[in-house]
């Protein structure tokens, strides 16, 4: 049968034997999985073809395919390996591994031993195991292997950097297609904003009812996630003739063999991102796409990996699309309209950029580089690298310089992450039990509590969980557990169950909060609650192995009560004692304490005798800031200082408004701030005094200048200038203004003051920025008026040439 790829398999051959690296792009259903290797090995290509898949499935699918099309069994010419299974012989030429097994192999043997062709099959999935196999490959191509060739495959890859990256490599592009496909888009959105309408499992259920009504052939549905597909399946249960089959990571193999393989009756495979790539589905004719794909996304701060739903790309719907035109022309339904399909992303985010590092460092680490500088497509962000590298060193995996301990060299020979490797090495006989427990899905289910302690009794003992709990656990994954655990390798003296998951989560080791049960801090700096309902949370010291990741206080799924000795116990090394001066927004006031800390937790705290005066003055400031400047003392003296200096911003003047004093604080205050501890203490200080102190002499005399403290009324009176006014302000009363032609100012600008003109009672008569102005004008009025109110007093009709009095009445 001749298949798209088939014309440039030529070329693929030709562009490896000159420059020993290639770029392969071709659409989905072309064939290049199976038909490139198959023609490698006829072309003459010597030595054995190693071919590297993102999944387990995939793989083995792939070696039993080119093996059928060699008419032998698999393990002859074609075999596989993968973590578990093995199929290969001395007359294997094809192997097919899984992406994680190159890693490992090139660890083992730098030189790669009789494999003459490495190929690097659906590439644009840019998982972690993918990328850093090729950035090894690279360097052994660079360094020992000059003749190891390199094939990077995939569908819909921008292959621009990959050719790049492979040293300008050719891009060889199969122009043939797979058979057509026609598209259905939605005619509307099946959620629509502000709208109550179907969740996302019924609208899926609608669609694929849809597909099974009009068309022919079996279909193929991708779903996020395994609970997605059994809630889908449950809500199809009635449609009649047709077999339903669920396909997704954690499902036996056996059953993934069932949903791949032909039957006698029509078929609908529920399936997650499994099915996207590498895989025929026998007789599918129809895909029905939801839209969406679950990820892992890491967060560095949280040290905390978390799977979340997004959207799917517009590379991953080519490949879900793909899937109905393999054997035949085909429809793909989209639970999405034409116009949604403008805002999705072009490509997933690579792992590498969203993964957690941890097992990438420990491998660059063993390799000799630091991951920052390997050859890789998108470098990983430094911040993800650092937490890494930090979270190894509190193993022990690395030292201090960020090289590779023999502690590190013992957990990268241990099949799983970093952090259960720890564990399976220190924790003794049972470790694997947890450790298996931790990277499986919870065999319970989401309404049983926290506890750890639950599963691993339904992982050890089901008839005694089964007499003694309501939940009902998973026996198919407590089965594929308790296979993944006698797999497992332990060492180490026995410890219990709590510490061996403190050992591997150091960083998650929690303390309860006083007075809030739930609510917990971890030792690594983040929040954790319990629900309201689980009794996990009255515990006061617990260990944390999963948390749904929010970032500012991550609810609780599974964990362990631990006691505070056996933490010391373990972490003697990582226990310090540390002072802390600080001010302590609940109570109000400066804390001195020695704490016995882990981590952020605090185990033990005492009041520290003669802590550091200069660090008990900042922590007040910082009290000062907390509370506002408005806690200080301030007097009518030191604001009307503080306006007047104002008054001459501009004028090579100090600032002394609000903003800039808060935020020069450590400057100006915490010097005056020895040995004061609460509110109280601060009303010692002289604000006017320090306010003061802040001009240097020039400017003190070019203040008292510009802007007096007050003027005086020609009857000699002091009069105060209030600054805070706007414009400055004055009261005086009027009489004592009699005589005075010129208009007071202030200021560099010589702005008018305002003056506030005042009854012999000193209550206001009339307000006046132009005395000259105000003689000639309106003084008229007002004698009239004060003549009438105080017949006793001088009222002179000419008040410019009166004479100036305090007096409150006329001579007799």
């Amino acid at each position: 049968m001749q298949l798209p790829i088939d014309p440039i398999l030529p070329d693929v051959a030709a562009a490896l034997d000159s420059v020993g690296v290639a770029v392969l792009q071709a659409d989905p259903g072309a064939g290049k999985t199976t038909r490139v290797p198959l023609h490698l090995l006829k072309s003459g290509t010597p030595g054995r073809i190693v071919m590297l898949e993102p999944r387990r499935l995939a793989a083995r699918a792939a070696a039993e395919r080119m093996a059928e099309t060699l008419g032998e069994p698999v393990g002859q010419t074609v075999g596989y390996a993968m973590r578990g299974a093995r199929k290969v012989s001395e007359a294997t030429r094809i192997e097919v591994i899984t992406e994680g097994l190159l890693t490992r192999r090139i660890q083992a043997d730098p030189e790669l031993s009789g494999i003459s062709t490495l190929i690097f099959d659906e590439f644009h999935e840019r998982s972690l195991h993918a990328d850093l196999g090729l950035a090894l490959a690279l360097e052994v191509r660079a360094a020992l292997r000059g003749d190891l060739r390199l094939l990077v495959m995939s569908a819909t890859l921008d292959v621009g950097g990959v050719a790049a990256l492979l040293g300008d490599a050719p891009v060889i592009q199969s122009e043939g297609r797979s058979f057509p496909v026609e598209v259905r888009h939605l005619p509307k959105p099946w959620a629509q904003p502000r709208q109550r309408g179907p969740r996302f499992e019924d609208a899926m259920a609608g669609l694929i009812r849809q597909a099974v009504a009009e068309t022919q052939g079996s279909l193929l549905a991708f779903l996020p996630g395994e609970g997605e597909i059994r809630r889908v399946e449950s809500a199809l249960s009635d449609l009649p003739d047709l077999d339903m089959r669920p396909l997704y990571g954690a499902l036996p193999f056996a059953e993934q063999r069932r949903a791949i393989a032909p039957g006698p009756r029509r078929k609908l495979v529920l399936a997650t991102a499994i099915a996207e790539t590498s895989l025929t589905i026998e007789g599918v004719r129809v895909v029905i796409d939801g839209g969406r794909a679950r990820r892992a996304r890491f967060d560095a701060g949280a040290g905390m990996a978390r799977l979340v739903t997004d959207r799917a790309t517009k590379a991953e719907a080519t490949q879900r699309q793909g899937r109905a035109g393999r054997t035949e022309s085909g429809v793909c339904y989209k639970l999405w309209t034409k116009g949604e399909e403008g805002g999705m992303s072009a490509f997933p985010l690579p792992e590498i950029l969203s993964a957690d590092l941890a097992p990438l460092v420990l491998e660059c680490a063993a390799w000799g580089a630091n991951a920052a500088d390997m050859p890789f497509l998108d470098p990983p962000r430094a911040a993800d690298v650092t937490a890494a590298q930090e979270l190894l060193q509190m193993l022990g995996a690395l030292d201090a310089n960020g090289r590779i301990t023999d502690h590190g060299r013992a957990v990268l020979s241990q099949p799983t992450h970093p952090r259960l490797a720890h564990m399976l090495s220190k924790g003794g006989a049972g470790a694997q039990d947890l450790a298996a427990l931790l990277e499986a899905r919870d065999p319970l289910p989401r309404s049983a509590p926290a506890d750890l302690s639950l599963r691993l009794l339904a992982l050890r003992d089901q008839q005694s969980y089964q007499n003694r709990h309501p939940w009902q656990a998973s026996v198919p994954t407590l089965k594929a557990i308790r296979a993944e655990a006698q797999r497992l390798r332990t060492s180490g003296p026995t410890l219990s169950d709590a510490e061996r998951l403190a050992l591997a989560y150091p960083d998650r080791i929690g303390l309860r909060r006083p007075g809030e049960a739930p609510r917990f801090v971890l030792s690594g700096g983040k929040g954790a609650v319990f629900d309201d309902s689980d009794p996990m949370g009255a515990n006061r010291m617990v260990v944390v192995a999963d948390l749904d990741g929010d970032t500012r206080e991550a609810r609780v799924r599974r964990a362990l009560p631990i006691t505070e000795a056996e933490v010391k116990a373990l972490f003697p090394h990582l226990i310090q004692e540390a002072d802390r001066i600080e001010w302590s927004h609940r109570h109000r006031r400066v804390e001195a304490r020695r704490d016995t800390r882990l981590g952020a937790l605090v185990l033990a705290s005492k009041n520290l005798k003669g802590a550091d005066p200069s660090k008990m003055a900042a922590a007040m400031g910082d009290g000062v800031a907390d509370l506002g400047l408005d806690a200080l003392p301030w007097t009518d003296a030191a604001r009307f200082f503080q306006a007047r200096v104002q008054l001459l911003q501009g004028a090579e003047m100090s600032d002394l408004s609000n903003a800039a004093l808060a935020d020069t604080l450590e400057i100006w205050l915490v010097p005056h701030l020895g040995g004061m501890r609460t509110p109280e203490d601060l009303r010692q200080l002289d604000m006017f005094a320090i306010l003061r102190g802040l001009l240097s002499w020039d400017q003190q005399q070019m203040l008292d200048a510009l802007a007096p403290a007050a003027i005086k009324a020609p009857t000699g009176t002091r009069l105060p200038v209030d600054y805070r006014s706007d414009p400055p302000k004055v009261a005086v009363r009027l009489q004592e203004l009699f005589g005075m032609t010129t208009h007071p100012t202030v200021g560099p600008n010589r702005t008018p003051l305002l003056l506030e003109l005042l009854s012999p009672a000193r209550r206001p008569v009339q307000m006046t920025a132009d005395l000259p102005g105000f003689w000639a004008s309106s003084y008229a009025d007002v004698r009239k008026d004060m003549r009438g109110r105080y017949p006793k007093h001088a009222w002179p009709e000419d008040p410019t040439s009166a004479q100036p009095t305090t007096r409150t009445k006329k001579r007799s």
